[in-house]
């Protein structure tokens, strides 16, 4: 008997070696919308499941966006459960929320997910996303100025989510389905036009132009870069978090740094980050650092701009008596007797912490 088709063949050995560690006995659910890449994502998994010894089943969210969302959330979870998944269930959210539409409904998908991963004891959640989806993911954050984590696109896992196909085309899994007899949706807003959204119009237009003109293989390339810059921001914060345990060393009777303490948090603490110590430190690292120290105050992560960061350096490396820097999420920073301190801003009308013009 001829074995399965190539495609087929492919995306089950991406789940297989996705699901290595899952034990027997486990449960592994499939975020499962019913377009191409996450109905061939069931199938593999409804393959290997059981062979392996671990339980596939699906959740389906239902964003309820579009007209007819419940009939389309409904035939996905038929499919899945044709497939053999079980358990397989329907997950209505609210998408309404900040962020924007695209957002929002990110948001309230991964909660949707992480609550029926808690109510099954699910081992891992599988996400469809291909190399196409990562492509698009770093040319965005290109687009848009991002630093280095943004333009590392997706991760293949993180925590209990993992993404089997990050190395498959969106071609594999279109195949997939039709050598499995498999009928996918087709998201409407995927299709590219000047009123679809941004990251379509990027899959539509933006990447078969590259392609056209730089030539076949830039999905491929823009998915190893952000292999490439996932392991340089790992680095990278790595060196931040020790140069904060050093920084947040609490200062000697005479002012010097009584050395760095290793249970220090990696986050501005209330005794400050000293002024030297970060200072001495490579650009690149003491800023990375302060973006993290910024975030640990309470900095939202999509307010807090290059611009603030720099304001921040500043303080560090450009001490000139200057005073508090305001930032996101009502946060202020100010240097005080040499030492950088985080703090949430004071009510309207007391006015800012101590330390506005106190050179350090």
């Amino acid at each position: 008997m001829a074995g399965p088709a190539p495609v087929v063949a492919a995306v089950r050995r991406a789940v297989r070696a996705a699901t290595a560690d899952v034990p027997a006995g486990a449960t592994v659910l499939v975020a499962c919308s019913g377009g191409p890449d996450s109905l061939a994502l069931a199938a593999g998994a409804a393959f290997v499941g059981p062979r392996a010894g671990w339980r596939a089943g699906a959740v389906v969210v239902d964003h309820g966006l579009q007209q007819g969302s419940a009939d389309v959330a409904a035939a996905a979870a038929a499919a899945c459960q044709g497939l053999g998944l079980d358990p397989v269930e329907v997950a209505a959210v609210d998408a309404r929320g900040p962020g924007g539409p695209e957002g929002a409904a990110r948001a309230a998908r991964y909660a949707a997910l992480a609550d029926a991963a808690r109510r099954h004891g699910a081992a891992a959640v599988l996400l469809g996303h291909t190399r196409d989806d990562q492509a698009e993911s770093v040319l965005l954050a290109l687009a848009r100025g991002s630093g280095p984590r943004s333009a590392a696109g997706m991760a293949a896992r993180r925590g209990a989510l993992r993404r089997p196909l990050l190395d498959l085309p969106r071609a594999t899994t279109l195949a997939a389905c039709d050598a499995l007899g498999l009928v996918p949706w087709h998201d409407p807003t995927n299709a590219p036009g000047p009123a679809a959204p941004l990251r379509s119009r990027v899959r539509g237009e933006v990447l078969p132009l590259l392609e056209e003109v730089l030539g076949p293989g830039v999905a491929a390339a823009l998915a190893r870069g952000a292999d490439l810059a996932r392991e340089q921001a790992d680095a990278l914060d790595a060196l931040a978090a020790d140069l904060l345990v050093a920084a947040a060393a609490p200062a000697a009777p005479d002012g010097a740094s009584s050395g760095p303490d290793a249970t220090a948090p990696a986050t501005a603490p209330t005794g400050g980050l000293d002024a030297d110590v970060l200072a001495a430190a490579h650009a690149g690292v003491r800023r990375a650092a302060l973006r993290v120290a910024a975030l640990g105050a309470g900095c939202p992560a999509g307010a807090l701009t290059r611009a603030h960061v720099l304001a921040l350096d500043d303080l560090v490396v450009a001490w000139h008596g200057q005073g508090p820097v305001a930032l996101p999420g009502r946060v202020v920073a100010a240097r005080r007797c040499g030492r950088l301190f985080l703090d949430p801003s004071p009510p309207s009308g007391t006015g800012v912490p101590t330390g506005r013009g106190v050179v350090g």
